[in-house]
């Protein structure tokens, strides 16, 4: 027998500015599962997520929740509780569990406090235990010391904290109290990767429905039961995470092609035929029973998915030789925190390491080895043969310009001409008239990361630093640039939240923890597992 559905979705349609972006979209999502939605930039994927919110109007078709169930989204809007505290935005996430609390203070504050009130009184006591509401402060500061927020901070005002922490407190916001239903559009955007860890425990455990947008992969495979994919105006729902999901698509895919290869082959081989021989009597019959089966044959409909990856390749015009990176004595204090202490270490060629710490610690040390920022005590010595490409977490300095495209990448180009440059564009998914007439003041996170990257493309590097290559991409875009890094042969040294890119990638990881570094020969992922990483952690966090 089927589950019940918590939330579905009949004969959804919606268009902006006479664009479809839904037609006609069936879909029922069940207790107890995580239901990734994918798809390309534009498809639609959070306009989905506030049709289902009840934040969107305007479409034709039904969305229907079943009676009684709480919906939980996470916020968006990092100053909406500006003058709250932190626990309180967090509780804030179980509304009716809220207005009791507030309602309870108003009636018990009164100074002519009636029988009535008590009855009212009474009424909100019961709700209120039946809402677990002794239990609610303590669980809300639970959720907010495990998502690394202070016990200190719990108290300030949501204006007062950093704007990492506002993005950790309205995530508890979310999930506080345990909702029927949650709606989380990149929930891992501004997390560090110990609280990208926890929230997949958490969605692990979760038994009622989640409903996930995320261009993390790592965090995708591990929390979702099932992928709906957005592509054509219709979402269309998977069995099992994203990279079963990615797999069996491209294996259908290939199929597919390679059907219809042989589908061509076998058609010109009877078209041959039959305009060799329809004219002979002898071979009239043959000819005919030719004809009857070239018209069964029908190609299989492939459409071009709207999904477009860039071409990303690193070549190397100069050979990296043995000797890439040797730093000796290498420290860096600011604002009177210590980064990092007379660090000493090598990194020969071919080598890709993971730098890992606070991110302020990690994005100086990079800055430092591209040159970018000077040390306080220590040496950096490059190899003679290297050389540097580098993509700093912050580039925003790099657009603050109204040139269009063409102009801003010849900025970088040995080769000036107009037609090699939108070439290259256009490798980045940059099209048409949209490398002449877009200014590179306007483009989106995305694009601008792309750019970033063709900028390093044209220096053709034989060391490459990257300090959030992930952040602002979609999931095309950073499956592209992860097989570009796997195909690199020169040296590698990143700085990422990306557990699968940096799995996928590093066999080293170099740990900053203020005056200490541990230096280790391991995977990513293994990293995040050791005992000894969770207890520097936990010992960190006081």
């Amino acid at each position: 027998m089927a589950s019940p559905a918590m939330i579905h979705v009949d004969n959804l349609s919606l268009a902006f500015g006479g664009r479809p972006l839904f037609e006609n979209v069936d879909i029922k999502f069940t207790p107890g599962n995580c239901y990734g939605l994918i798809g390309a930039n534009g498809a639609g994927k959070s306009t989905f997520l506030r049709c289902l919110s009840g934040k969107v109007d305007g479409y034709s078709g039904n969305v229907g929740i079943a009676d009684g169930l709480r919906l939980s989204v996470l916020e968006q809007d990092h100053f909406a509780y500006n003058e709250v505290s932190a626990l309180e935005t967090v509780i804030m996430g179980h509304a009716r569990l809220h207005e009791i609390i507030k309602l309870k203070d108003e009636l018990y504050a009164k100074p002519d406090f009636s029988d009535e009130d008590g009855i009212t009184v009474g009424n909100l006591e019961s709700e209120f235990a039946e809402l677990n509401g002794w239990t609610a402060e303590a669980e809300a500061a639970q959720l907010l010391s495990s998502l690394g927020i202070p016990e200190a901070h719990h108290g300030e005002l949501m204006k007062d904290l950093e704007d990492s922490e506002k993005v950790r407190v309205l995530l508890a916001r979310a999930v506080f109290g345990e909702p029927d239903i949650l709606l989380l559009d990149e929930p891992t955007n501004h997390l560090d990767v110990d609280s990208i860890l926890w929230l997949e425990e958490f969605l692990y455990n979760f038994k009622s429905t989640v409903i996930v947008v995320s261009h993390d992969r790592h965090f995708l495979d591990r929390v979702c039961t099932h992928i709906a994919d957005v592509d054509f105006q219709k979402v269309s729902l998977f069995t099992g995470n994203y990279t079963f999901w990615y797999q069996t698509s491209q294996m259908a895919l290939r199929q597919k092609q390679n059907a219809n290869k042989r589908k061509t082959e076998k058609i010109k081989e009877l078209q041959a035929f039959i305009q060799r021989f329809s004219a002979n009597a002898s071979k009239s019959k043959q000819a005919t029973s030719r004809k009857a089966l070239l018209d069964k044959i029908t190609l299989d409909d492939i459409k071009p998915s709207s999904r477009k990856y860039p071409y990303i390749v690193f070549e190397t015009e100069r050979r990296l030789g043995k000797d890439v990176l040797h730093i000796e004595g290498l420290s860096k204090t600011i604002d009177g925190e210590v980064l990092f202490k007379d660090l000493m270490m090598s990194i020969p060629k071919g080598e890709k390491v993971a730098i890992t710490g606070n991110d302020l610690a990690t994005s100086t040390f990079l800055a430092i080895l591209a040159g970018e920022m000077e040390p306080d005590e220590g040496t950096v010595r490059w190899g003679r043969s290297v050389n540097l490409g580098y993509l700093p977490k912050e580039y925003g300095e790099f657009f603050e310009t109204d040139m269009n495209l063409v102009s801003w990448m010849q900025q970088f180009s040995t080769n000036q001409e107009e037609n090699f440059v939108r070439s290259f564009l256009g490798r980045m998914l940059f099209k048409g008239d949209e490398a002449t007439h877009k200014s590179a003041r306007v483009l989106s996170g995305g694009e601008k990361v792309r750019c970033m990257l063709a900028r390093m493309m044209l220096q053709d590097p034989n060391v490459l630093l990257l300090d959030g290559p992930t952040n602002h991409l979609d999931l095309e875009s950073i499956q592209a640039l992860n097989n570009a890094i796997e195909k690199f042969e020169g040296t590698v040294v990143l700085s990422t939240h990306d557990v699968q890119f940096a799995d996928s990638l590093v066999t080293r990881v170099i740990e900053f923890a203020g005056e200490t570094h541990y230096d280790l020969n391991m995977g990513y992922e293994q990293y995040l597992a050791d005992p000894d990483r969770r207890a520097r952690v936990a010992a960190s966090k006081g």
